[in-house]
């Protein structure tokens, strides 16, 4: 059970977009999900990279 918690911690922290431009939070984004979850978390993860840089 530690294991699971641990490993959804980290993945939450992997997909979490870092920057201050939306190219930065896009790029981080796609690579973290890229990390996770290969070509489709790379997608997600770049999307919400870029829409949480514009709020």
């Amino acid at each position: 059970m530690k294991y699971v918690a641990v490993g959804l911690c980290g993945a939450m922290l992997a997909l979490s977009a870092c920057g201050t431009t939306v190219g930065e939070r896009a790029a981080t984004g796609g690579l973290g999900g890229a990390a996770v979850a290969g070509p489709a978390g790379a997608v997600v993860g770049g999307t919400v990279g870029a829409v949480s840089a514009t709020q």
